[in-house]
């Protein structure tokens, strides 16, 4: 790989779809799922989905509401029985039910006076494709997985505001800081970050079209310094997982993650005595509040089952409790709405959304009431202590240690690259 600008372009993923061109001279069948790298470097042709379109006319079509298959294949041209014959084709790799206003698809034509449709091509995504294949009286239909091409750039910073600001004002991806606050959720808390802590971070962009990037697609190394202290995360594969362990092979997944939102302000913490701002009363307020913009997704802490869900008339609004082991349980209130699948007996995941600020129930704005307890017991979130998973293997430790060397040796080197 080669070190360019800030920039390290890494060999890239393809994905060829093998269609026969008569305009090639190597050809590639597409039953074999074999690809002759002749072909593929054939060069002073060009391809489109994996279709050589040197002597073809390509026509982009947006769909519109109500549109199905059978309607798309008459519009462009197509009798009622070659419509049908297109449907039950295309059944195989294309679901009508997923078609939506907005997608788009394409028609490949020969260039000559008849101008017959030799490819239809519907996109299911800017990357994932579904090709019906036109050669006389036979009909084919197959996936297309257009290529993805990574690149690895490096950014540091000293941060003088937020992650995110930092980030997206040395015109990165803000994706970058959700990322990187995933990855040291249990670690640090990122509303909290001072001015003056720093970061360094190795990073993959996904591309199609060698130019259309399509977002940043993996942390490969980062060193985060929070109140003088550093942070290191590794990547790292134990049991076919790719996890993040710091610089001694210790886990940085927790047991919970440190809060239940990815941006937030803490308007108030947990209390035996807070004056409630509707009640005009003191009361205990054994939770922390987040305000949050309406609509902000409330993650679950960590692993566990839904216990409850509905509407608590005591003023907590639209809650949701979930059990997470036999000590800890923690509640979500005030929701604007609830997740898709929340219900009572459902299992969620660590980080699946379980519903939305709101300020339902007795609130003056939108904002999360977040409560945990423990063996039954009222606790406060910001100061339980989460257990750490389970480290690299003692096994796995020389292949750790020489990808930890790899990682930190490629951001020195890229590094002093940029600071050239």
């Amino acid at each position: 790989m080669t070190i360019t600008a800030g920039k390290i372009k890494c060999g890239s993923l393809v994905f060829f779809c093998l269609l026969s061109c008569m305009s090639c001279k190597k050809t590639a069948p597409p039953e074999t799922g074999e690809v002759d790298s002749e072909w593929i470097e054939n060069r002073g042709h060009l391809y489109e989905y994996g279709i050589c379109v040197d002597s073809l006319d390509i026509t982009n079509y947006t769909i519109k509401s109500g549109d199905s298959p059978s309607a798309i294949f008459t519009r462009i041209g197509f009798s009622a029985n070659m419509t049908d014959r297109l449907c039950k084709a295309s059944g195989e790799v294309f679901d009508p039910k997923k078609l939506r206003a907005g997608m788009t698809y394409t028609t490949i034509a020969a260039r000559d006076s008849l101008a017959a449709i030799r490819y239809i091509v519907f996109a299911r995504s800017m990357t994932d494709f579904s090709i019906i294949e036109l050669a006389g009286d036979s009909i084919k239909a197959y996936g297309y997985n257009k290529e993805i091409r990574f690149e690895r750039r490096y950014m540091e910073g000293v941060i003088t505001s937020s992650l995110w600001n930092i980030i997206k004002n040395k015109g990165a991806d803000p994706l970058l800081a959700l990322k990187i606050s995933d990855i040291l959720a249990w670690q640090v808390d990122f509303f909290d970050v001072k001015e003056g802590d720093s970061f360094r971070v190795a990073y993959n962009v996904a591309f199609i079209d060698d130019t259309t990037s399509l977002n940043v697609s993996s942390v490969e190394g980062l060193v985060f310094v929070h109140r003088g202290k550093e942070f290191t995360a590794i990547p790292f594969t134990q049991d076919s997982i790719r996890e993040y362990f710091d610089a001694e092979g210790n886990s940085l997944r927790g047991a919970f993650l440190k809060a239940p939102l990815d941006f937030f302000r803490i308007t108030s913490r947990f209390t035996n005595a807070r004056f409630h701002p509707i009640l005009k009363r003191y009361r205990a307020h054994h939770g922390v509040d987040y305000a949050a913009p309406t609509g902000t997704p409330v993650k679950t802490i960590g692993d566990g089952a839904v216990v409850a869900k509905g509407f608590d008339k005591n003023g907590g609004g639209n809650f949701v409790r979930i059990k997470h082991n036999s000590v800890y349980t923690t509640t979500y209130m005030h929701l604007s709405r609830f997740g898709n699948g929340i219900q009572p007996g459902a299992h969620v995941k660590q980080g699946a959304v379980i519903g939305y600020v709101g300020s339902t129930g007795l609130s003056t704005g939108p904002h999360l009431d977040f409560r945990v307890h423990k063996n039954g017991q009222p606790t406060d979130p910001l100061k339980m202590e989460s257990p750490p998973a389970e480290p690299v293997r003692a096994g796995l430790r020389d292949s750790f240690n020489l990808i930890r060397h790899t990682v930190l040796a490629e951001m020195d080197s890229m590094r002093l690259t940029v600071e050239n």
